[in-house]
């Protein structure tokens, strides 16, 4: 099997990996930081909003059983990319709705499908999503690791 990266950000990293986790052709997933200017940051430090990191979710698929423009479908379908710097109620910098892109190809498809939201109306309002190149992923520490899934349930709200 070869398999492929994909990374995204949609606010409180904890619901957007859950939604992820389960699409059937994901192979693993794990939580942490991308796009901002401190090394191997902490929560702690993402958290005050002045590292420029995003919580992100990295996704490691098999394209021979779901397409990166499934994953795009996923994103687009569990938060709301019209609010700068905020889903529902967290806000800062971190909770961006971001797709960070691992090739050309990503990088094309993700802007065609942006513009596809874009022209469909499903959104009242501006889609203010960044698409940039993918950087350097932090791994969050190990308890934020699939942690909606570790407390039997729950949810975290990114919608």
């Amino acid at each position: 099997m070869t398999s492929e990266k994909a990374t995204f950000g949609a606010g409180c990293f904890w619901g957007v990996e859950e939604a992820f986790r389960h699409l059937p052709g994901v192979v693993d997933t794990a939580v942490g930081f991308m796009g901002g200017t401190l090394a191997n940051p902490t929560y702690e430090d993402v958290c005050t909003g002045r590292t420029g990191h995003a919580e992100v979710v990295e996704v490691t698929y098999d394209p021979a059983q779901v397409s990166y423009q499934d994953l795009l479908d996923l994103f687009w379908s569990i938060h709301d990319p019209t609010t700068p710097n905020r889903q529902g109620p967290d806000i800062g910098t971190q909770y961006r709705s971001v797709i960070f892109y691992h090739t050309p190809e990503q990088e094309a498809a993700a802007r065609a499908s942006k513009q596809e939201v874009e022209r469909s109306g499903r959104f009242r309002r501006p889609i203010v999503t960044a698409i940039e190149p993918a950087g350097t992923f932090w791994r969050a520490e190990e308890y934020h690791q699939q942690y909606l899934a570790k407390r039997g349930g729950g949810h975290c709200r990114i919608v």
